[in-house]
């Protein structure tokens, strides 16, 4: 029969040991976007060689293993990136200007207010056609089908 002294080391040495797998635990669980509004002005604006982003967020969502909303500026004749592929879907919303996106291997034109979806494993790029800049929101996310984390362009 154990003793009272040796119950309550067991105790503190179960306890300490736990430590470190709630640390772990904790740190392998990523935090879940809440609910929240994303002021235009509050957004970090970043100036690239192209024209600008604005990164609203990039994180796990309750759904979504991952969800990313930024917008992009692009200067008159500019591409946003080079045509490139990845397993994850994404869209673009035009705000502003006109933008020549590589759809399904034709290039297809858009102005305020249209979308642009782009299927998983897809060539595509987007570019400003415009004479004016042209400003869109892409929207894009990954599930479980999606797989790991993929590059971005």
């Amino acid at each position: 029969m154990l003793t009272k002294r040796e119950i309550v080391l067991v105790a503190l040495t179960v306890f300490l040991m736990s430590i470190p797998l709630v640390i772990v635990a904790s740190q392998n669980q990523p935090t879940t976007l809440p609910s929240s509004v994303f002021e235009w002005k509050s957004v970090k604006v970043e100036k690239t060689k192209v024209g600008e982003r604005r990164q609203f967020f990039d994180t796990p969502t309750e759904t979504l293993n991952n969800l990313e909303v930024h917008a992009t500026t692009l200067n008159p004749g500019e591409y946003a990136h080079a045509a490139h592929q990845h397993p994850d879907e994404e869209m673009f919303i035009v705000q502003e200007g006109t933008v020549e996106a590589l759809v399904n291997g034709e290039l297809k034109r858009g102005g305020p207010g249209s979308v642009v979806f782009q299927a998983p494993n897809r060539q595509h790029r987007i570019q400003n056609v415009g004479t004016t800049r042209a400003q869109y929101h892409v929207i894009r996310w990954r599930t479980a089908k999606t797989g790991a984390a993929s590059a971005k362009p």
